[in-house]
C-alpha cells in the first residue's frame, strides 16, 4: 500500500496535465512555442502550478524512488497540511553530501533499477573536487533538446551554425548543446579547440550567422587566436552562449566588441542542462543595475555582487529560496529518471516575478518593455526571474569581505589601458598566510603566449583590482575604510602555463580558487 506524503487535488492534477500538454505540442511547433513564451502565462503559473507541479513529483517520487523514500522516512516528514506550497516547504533540502553521496545511482532511480536501455550517463567536470556521474532518461533529454532547439530559434532564428565549443565526450553540457542545436541548422563539434573552430569560418566563409557556445574566457581566447591568425571578425556575424561560470558586464562589453549578441545560460550537471536563459530583457534589465546601485539593490536586495539574471520556465522548474540564501530547485518534469527534489546546489540567488521586476524599472524611469532589444522572435519573453549570485562557496573571505572572481576579472578586463590590450589570458586567486601568519589575497595573472611578464604593470593592475572591489562590495568597501590592510592584495604575473597555472589548459572549467600548499607556494616564483 502507498503512503501519501499529501493529497494532491484531482482538478489541480488536470490543471498541470493540461499545461504540460500545451508545453508539448509547443515543442513540435515554433509559433505556438513562441506565444507561450511571451504570453504571461509562465508568470502566472510561478504562483499556481509550478508549486502543484512539484508537489506531485514530491509524492511521486516518494512512492517510486527508493532513495528518497528512505530519505524523507529518514527525517520522519509526516506533513498533514493540505497547502502545496507550505508542504513543499517541510521537505529537507537534498544536496551532494546528504543525498547524491547516501544513495547508488540505481536507487535515485525511479522503480530503483538502472535501465537496460534509453538513457545517458553524464559527467561533471569536477570543479567542486571529484567528478560525479549522473543519469537521465531519453525522455527526459528530447524534451530538454527540443527546448533548447526551440529557444535558440525563438532568440537567433533558424538556419544558424552552431560551433560547440563546450567540452565533449562524457560531459553534460557539451553533448547535450550538439544533440539540441543540430536540429537548428549545420554542427561542429570542436570543444574548446580555437584552431579547429577558424578552420568552419574557412570553409563556410561570411553571411551566415555563427553560434559559438563555450565558456566566457575561451570565447575571449578564440577572438585572440583568430586575430592573431589574420581573420576579419567584423565581416562575421556571431553570436556568443555562454555557461559554466558567471559572466561581468566588464567581460560582456568586451565580448561585444565583436559579437553582436552575448548570451549566458545557467545549469548544474548535478540538477539539470539550461535550467534558465538569459533573454535581451534580463541582459537589458542587468546592464541598466549594473550602473545603478539602488535598482540593483531593490531587485536583487542585499546582494554583496550583482548577480547574473535570467528567465525561467515555472512549468519545468519550483524553485524556492532557502534561510541561507541559497536556491533550491525541483525538477518538475514527469519524465525524470533520476528526480531532483528540492535540490541545492549552494548558489546564492532568489527569484522574482515578472510583474514586480518591470514596475521596480518603471519606478526608476525604466521601461524595459519599450527600451530593451528584441529577440529574433520580436516578443519578449514574459518568464519569471531567477538571479544567480554565485556558488556559496566560491569566494575568498578577508578582514571581513568576500572577494568575488567576477569582481576581480571586471577589475582585471575592466578600463583596459591600450598597452596591455590582448595580453592577459586569466586569472585565480589564494587566500595565503604570510610570514606573520596573517592572511593575505594573492591574485595570480596569466599572460596570453608570447607575452613576457615586464609587458603589464602590476602596480596599475593592482590599483585597477582594489577600485572594483571598492565599487561592488560594500563589505570590501567598508573594510578598506576601517583598515587600510584590506588593500593590501598581492599580484603576481607569469607566463601562460607556468607558476599556479601549470596543467590549467588541462582543466574543464578554469579554476578561479586555488589552494596551493604553503610550501609549494613559496616556490612558486614569477620571473
Amino acid at each position: 500500500m502507498k503512503y501519501s506524503l499529501i493529497k494532491i487535488n484531482l482538478k489541480d492534477k488536470i490543471y498541470v496535465l493540461a499545461a504540460k500538454k500545451a508545453r508539448s505540442l509547443s515543442l513540435r511547433n515554433q509559433t505556438l512555442f513562441n506565444v507561450l513564451i511571451s504570453s504571461g502565462l509562465g508568470d502566472k503559473l510561478s504562483a499556481k502550478l509550478s508549486t502543484i507541479a512539484a508537489a506531485i513529483q514530491l509524492e511521486k517520487s516518494y512512492n517510486n524512488v527508493p532513495a528518497y523514500k528512505d530519505f524523507i522516512d529518514k527525517h520522519k516528514i509526516k506533513s498533514k497540511t493540505t497547502d502545496y506550497a507550505e508542504f513543499v516547504s517541510t521537505i529537507p533540502d537534498t544536496d551532494k553530501k546528504n543525498y547524491i553521496d547516501q544513495y547508488s545511482i540505481a536507487q535515485r532511480c525511479v522503480g530503483g533499477v538502472i535501465p537496460l536501455r534509453d538513457a545517458e550517463i553524464d559527467e561533471s567536470s569536477g570543479s567542486s573536487g571529484k567528478p560525479y556521474s549522473w543519469i537521465r532518461g531519453h525522455a527526459e533529454l528530447e524534451v530538454m533538446r527540443k527546448t533548447l532547439s526551440r529557444l535558440a530559434t525563438y532568440m537567433y532564428g533558424p538556419n544558424i551554425v552552431t560551433i560547440n565549443g563546450f567540452s565533449m565526450g562524457a560531459w553534460a553540457t557539451g553533448t547535450n548543446v550538439s544533440m539540441a542545436l543540430v536540429r537548428n541548422g549545420i554542427l561542429k563539434s570542436t570543444g574548446p579547440d580555437a584552431e579547429k573552430m577558424l578552420s568552419v569560418f574557412q570553409i563556410l566563409g561570411p553571411g551566415r550567422t555563427y553560434v559559438i557556445t563555450g565558456y566566457p574566457p575561451f570565447l575571449l581566447e578564440l577572438i585572440e587566436y583568430g586575430i592573431k591568425n589574420g581573420l576579419n571578425w567584423s565581416e562575421y556575424n556571431l553570436i556568443g552562449i555562454v555557461g559554466g561560470e558567471a559572466m561581468s558586464e566588464t567581460l560582456r562589453s568586451e565580448l561585444l566588441k565583436h559579437f553582436h549578441i552575448i548570451t549566458s545560460a545557467y545549469g548544474a550537471s548535478d540538477l539539470d542542462i539550461g535550467v534558465a536563459s538569459e533573454f535581451p530583457l534580463s541582459t537589458w534589465i542587468r546592464q541598466k543595475a549594473a550602473n545603478n546601485p539602488e535598482l540593483a539593490s531593490e531587485l536583487f536586495g542585499d546582494a554583496r555582487r550583482l548577480p547574473m539574471l535570467f528567465q525561467y520556465d515555472p512549468l519545468d522548474y519550483y524553485v524556492e529560496k532557502n534561510k541561507d540564501g541559497e536556491l533550491t530547485v525541483t525538477v518538475n518534469r514527469s519524465e525524470a529518471l533520476s528526480p531532483r527534489l528540492r535540490y541545492n546546489v549552494h548558489d546564492i540567488g532568489g527569484h522574482l516575478d515578472f510583474e514586480r521586476v518591470i514596475t521596480i524599472c518603471k519606478k526608476y524611469g525604466l521601461d524595459p518593455l519599450r527600451e530593451a532589444p528584441l529577440p529574433y522572435a520580436k516578443r519578449h519573453s514574459k518568464l519569471p526571474f531567477l538571479y544567480i549570485g554565485g556558488r556559496s562557496d566560491s569566494t575568498i573571505s578577508y578582514l571581513g569581505a568576500n572577494i568575488y572572481p567576477e569582481d576581480v576579472e571586471q577589475g582585471i578586463f575592466g578600463d583596459v589601458p591600450a598597452t596591455e590590450e590582448r595580453k592577459i589570458k586569466g586569472f585565480a586567486m589564494e587566500l595565503v598566510e604570510d610570514s606573520t601568519g596573517q592572511p593575505r589575497p594573492i591574485i595570480y595573472i596569466e599572460l596570453n603566449d608570447g607575452v613576457e611578464v615586464k609587458a603589464v604593470d602590476k602596480g596599475d593592475l593592482q590599483k585597477r583590482i582594489i577600485n572594483r572591489l571598492s565599487i561592488n562590495s560594500r563589505d570590501f568597501r567598508t573594510s578598506l575604510k576601517e583598515d587600510p590592510k584590506a588593500g593590501d592584495i598581492e599580484v603576481k604575473v607569469f607566463k601562460m602555463g607556468e607558476g599556479p597555472f601549470t596543467g590549467m589548459s588541462d582543466r574543464i572549467k578554469r579554476k578561479y580558487i586555488i589552494n596551493t600548499k604553503k610550501e609549494d607556494a613559496a616556490n612558486v616564483k614569477p620571473k
